[in-house]
């Protein structure tokens, strides 16, 4: 399969506007069976139950089946199983699908293919879920537009619910500009109208995609490249006079103006743009702020103290300055961030504060571990330093309910820490160091 897709890469990158007419077969026997074993282990079942283990029991015949379904069109996903995970700092909850194992497998062999065709379709601002690109990667060519480009004027975007309004009809015609093969868009349509199960009963489902599954990243990307990325290539940036650029990571994404008229009127565009497609704006996440290297001069003159600030993907951007004087974005983890981690932290204290203490320190020194690989960045040691500070408070306050009597003072709980001591954050991730796979796009 591995040679076919460097084929369909190939053919994609010279051909543009080719349409592949023969992709399903790729679905194979041996492709199934690698897309299994690349799947994680012990991950959350759909609503027949069946685990990654239990599927390998009678692997072959399993696979041989599902390929023998595919072949004959009678294979249909199993709606997935609903659940709801807590929203961040909020009473609300987010609905998450969760497929069975098999349609993990085919969802994944599915995206394989997708990738290979639509990450040469795919444009340089987007960097969500794709090969060699992350979310560091993103903000440091924004870092980058903000502080050596003409930007003075940023539009913080919010799309409402997109998970959940995702227009079908409009994908699959989407889809329909590079995949002429009727087998595979038949599946992908199925798993879009796959439905869900909640409390033992089926609902349907008429927009959205799968959130949850394999296979919505990919297809996320290829709505909003068509909905979003190309119109404001080929249309937004061409319209403006001043500067203009997009920085999109799945979802998420913030413009860049340097004429603030300009910005308005993508503001303006940008509502009857998105309801064409069946989407919109959170009005009240989304702002247009005067961003840049003049950003003090206009914060005075409209008798502001400070210039505002806007958040994107967990950090908080602000003006700042080099020790030379000169102006520099600069970035701090998000208050709604930090107080949704310390939460988490808190519950999972306050309901296993009895547990061996090794289990526990085992715990926050892999979860800081993964906290610094993201957060410690450039200009924010002293924020993650600061939450490390308040982690150590909610394990002495915690460790201290362990029994009515008190386990430690601080000269003890020190003393503890020195024995058991949590990791010391220093900066991972340096904001000016380009990777030379986005290097390019400079």
């Amino acid at each position: 399969m591995e040679t076919k897709l460097l084929r369909i890469a190939e053919l994609a990158k010279t051909q543009p506007k080719m349409k592949f007419t023969s992709l399903a077969h790729l679905l194979n026997e041996q492709s199934l069976t690698q897309c299994h074993h690349g799947l994680p282990n012990r991950k959350a079942t759909g609503v027949n139950g069946t685990t990654k283990e239990q599927y390998s029991e009678n692997l072959e015949e399993n696979i041989t089946d599902l390929v023998n379904r595919l072949k004959s069109k009678s294979y249909r996903p199993v709606p997935v199983r609903r659940m709801y995970i807590p929203k961040l700092n909020s009473d609300k909850k987010r609905p998450l699908g969760i497929p069975e194992h098999e349609d993990k497998i085919v969802q994944k062999g599915i995206t394989k293919i997708l990738n290979t065709i639509y990450e040469n379709d795919f444009l340089d601002c987007s960097f969500g879920f794709r090969p060699n690109r992350n979310c560091h990667d993103a903000l440091k060519i924004l870092n980058l537009y903000i502080e050596k480009r003409a930007v003075s004027y940023v539009v913080d975007v919010d799309i409402k619910g997109f998970f959940d309004n995702v227009d079908h009809g409009w994908m699959m015609e989407f889809l329909k500009l590079r995949i002429a093969d009727p087998n595979l868009l038949r599946i992908i349509s199925r798993f879009l109208k796959g439905g869900y199960m909640e409390e033992g009963k089926k609902y349907k489902t008429d927009n959205g995609t799968p959130q949850g599954g394999v296979i919505s990243p990919i297809l996320a990307n290829v709505y909003l490249h068509y909905v979003l990325d190309l119109w404001f290539e080929k249309v937004v940036r061409k319209q403006c006079k001043g500067q203009a650029y997009i920085v999109r990571y799945a979802d998420d994404f913030v413009c860049c103006f340097q004429h603030k008229s300009e910005a308005q009127q993508f503001f303006h565009s940008l509502k009857l743009r998105l309801k064409k497609f069946n989407l919109e704006i959170a009005e009240d996440k989304t702002k247009i702020i005067s961003f840049g290297r003049f950003a003090e001069h206009n914060a005075k003159r409209d008798r502001n103290s400070k210039p505002d600030t806007f958040d994107f993907l967990g950090f908080t951007h602000y003006c700042g300055k080099s020790k030379q004087g000169k102006f520099r974005v600069k970035r701090k983890s998000s208050r709604k961030k930090v107080q949704g981690k310390l939460k988490e932290c808190k519950e999972w204290l306050k309901n296993n504060r009895n547990k061996d203490i090794h289990v526990i320190m085992d715990r926050f020194k892999r979860s800081l571990t993964g906290y610094y690989n993201y957060y410690c960045m450039t200009d924010n040691i002293q924020t993650v330093n600061n939450f490390k500070e308040k982690l150590e408070n909610l394990l002495f306050k915690w460790l201290n309910r362990r029994s009515q009597r008190k386990s430690f003072t601080w000269e003890k709980f020190n003393l503890f820490l020195n024995k058991y001591p949590l990791p010391s954050p220093r900066i991972k991730v340096n904001i000016y160091e380009l990777r030379e796979e986005i290097s390019y796009i400079l």
